[in-house]
């Protein structure tokens, strides 16, 4: 009996690690499988400027080059799955972002070009203030929770102190558990 239940358990493990292992290279095959796709629609859609000339073949291209940016940043943050990794894509994406819209700006002339570049740097500047202010509120409410769970966790603390002996160690033990420590 001792030796069928550790072979089940060693069989649960292993196929613990076989779920978490496929889930991973699942996330990693959706993760190529988006740059592959972002490749393509990319050289399609500059094969189709082609046939374009002057400005509005910039524009297309440029065009072509923020949405191919677009879906890769998102599919890698999203694989990557962490606060620094999105911050990032949203950086990269307005980058992109600023280059067609100075790219559309070429078309103009004089003041009218000036305004058109100073709005498109306005416009990237307060989207990495936005990404960059959204990370640190972020990271500040998971601190806040953080700081939370400890001042809660003393507290059961100090109500386990009203115990002694095992009913101490069992009351410890379950804070500890609720609490993560």
């Amino acid at each position: 009996m001792r030796y069928r239940l550790t072979t089940i358990a060693a069989l649960v493990l292993a196929l613990g690690c076989n779920v978490a292992s496929a889930a991973v290279d699942e996330a990693k095959l959706v993760y190529k499988q988006a740059q592959d796709n972002a490749a393509s629609a990319y050289k399609l859609a500059h094969e189709r400027c082609n046939a374009i000339a002057g400005n509005p073949k910039d524009v297309c291209v440029a065009e072509a080059k923020a949405a191919r940016v677009r879906t890769e940043e998102e599919a890698g943050a999203y694989y990557k799955n962490t606060l620094k990794a999105y911050t990032k894509s949203r950086i990269k994406i307005a980058d992109a972002t600023y280059q067609l819209d100075k790219t559309r700006c070429g078309a103009l002339a004089g003041n009218q070009k000036d305004v058109c570049v100073s709005q498109a740097k306005s416009a990237l500047v307060a989207t990495q203030a936005d990404a960059k202010a959204d990370k640190k509120a972020m990271e500040a409410r998971a601190d806040a929770r953080d700081d939370k769970r400890s001042a809660e966790y003393q507290v059961a603390r100090e109500k386990c102190d009203a115990f002694a002996g095992a009913s101490k160690d069992s009351c410890m033990t379950a804070a500890k558990a609720q609490y993560g420590k």
